[in-house]
């Protein structure tokens, strides 16, 4: 068994490395298809730790998530595009709240139901979820930091978060032939998507672009400027016993001024790469989480996957009846959806399916739900917890 933190932190830099390579490798790539490289991330080294390869109980895993979460969360919000997303306009963005909501709600009322069956210790594995469908992985990992979720009730929502996104992009897919039905039912205004294609919005999949090797020091060190002053500010504010920790307001705060530095002329690190490294360190914080995991009980997974399409398919309800209700076509439903759920890397994907002019639009709502994820996932978090009596 390894013991020595600088070989642990080297043994997941490299697991990490790895996947990405042979992730992104042309003949290997299409085995990533359905079970992403983020799973994997976190797998291996949960694995490693299962089998006694590593110490899963080594301080440095803590140390790791503690002080590269903050820093990877700055570097990754200095690329929002706010602007970008005003410009999406009032239908759009109603939508993409209404999903918000959807998942807010949705989460909490299906725990209610399945806590009797997975257990009431389960909250902050539903609370962590709604973070990803909210936002993202970056948001999952944030409120699950934030709330200090147990690695036993937090691998399966991992799962959870693997299967259900793809099955319901399928689903979402499948419905894009429904659309002329919808929108004849619903009065829908088809003229918000033609507007929405003559604004000058940014071409989807501009967010993302390889980092320059001379740039990722000064991309790490602006990310670690940004993680300390949100832990020197989380000093002054007040903690809440199983309410909110400093960790919590640290990341809340990070989160904060991320997006204000998008506003500034920080912004201009995306075109140095500033998202991959963000995502470089974010997934290391991730390896890091799942070598401390070690052997959980997955037993309730099967259970939680038919809670998590509960959940997705709340969410489908309320954006379907905000469309009614606000004469919103199917597609900026589905967007919606997907922004929600799938994330940057799958909504503009799914709105080219339902029209070529709403890739953009779909990169901006799910950047926007990175914006809002952690702070909206842990106010969900916070009604799990209360549903449990906790």
């Amino acid at each position: 068994m390894i013991h020595d933190p600088f070989a642990l932190v080297a043994i997941l830099l490299c697991i990490e490395t790895l996947v990405f390579y042979v992730s992104g490798h042309e003949r290997l790539k299409k085995y990533f298809k359905y079970i992403p490289s983020v799973f994997w991330i976190y797998f291996i080294p949960m694995v490693c730790s299962s089998l006694g390869l590593i110490d899963a109980r080594q301080d440095i895993f803590k140390l790791v998530s503690a002080n590269l979460l903050p820093v990877a969360l700055f570097i990754l919000l200095l690329s929002s595009d706010v602007s970008g997303i005003v410009r999406c306009g009032r239908p759009a963005l109603i939508m993409m709240f209404a999903g918000s909501l959807g998942i807010m709600a949705g989460v909490p009322l299906v725990f209610f139901f399945f806590q009797r069956i997975v257990g009431p210790q389960f909250w902050p594995g539903f609370g962590a979820l709604s973070g990803s469908w909210i936002g993202g992985s970056a948001n999952m990992i944030a409120v699950k930091e934030a709330i200090a979720a147990p690695e036993p009730v937090f691998l399966p929502m991992v799962i959870v978060d693997t299967i259900v996104p793809y099955a319901w992009m399928g689903l979402l897919v499948a419905m894009a032939a429904m659309q002329p039905v919808f929108d004849r039912w619903s009065r829908a205004d088809t003229r918000i998507i033609t507007d929405l294609a003559r604004k000058n919005l940014p071409a989807a999949g501009a967010q993302v672009r390889p980092p320059r090797i001379s740039s990722v020091p000064v991309i790490l060190a602006v990310g670690c400027a940004g993680a300390l002053a949100a832990r020197f500010l989380a000093g002054f504010l007040p903690e809440m016993e199983n309410v909110i920790s400093n960790a919590a307001w640290t990341i809340i705060i990070v989160s904060l001024l991320g997006v204000i530095g998008s506003l500034t002329p920080l912004k201009k690190l995306e075109a140095a790469g500033a998202s991959r490294t963000g995502y470089f360190v974010l997934y290391l914080v991730l390896a890091s989480i799942g070598a401390r995991a070690g052997v959980v009980n997955i037993g309730p997974v099967a259970m939680l996957i038919v809670a998590g399409f509960l959940i997705v398919s709340f969410q489908g309800i309320v954006l379907l009846i905000t469309a009614r209700l606000i004469r919103a076509p199917l597609a900026l439903a589905a967007v919606a959806s997907q922004a929600n759920i799938g994330g940057v890397a799958s909504a503009p994907i799914l709105a080219t399916i339902y029209h070529p002019d709403l890739a953009p639009i779909g990169l901006l709502l799910a950047v926007c739900g990175n914006i809002t994820g952690t702070y909206l996932g842990i106010i969900t978090s916070q009604l799990c917890r209360m549903v449990a009596g906790m």
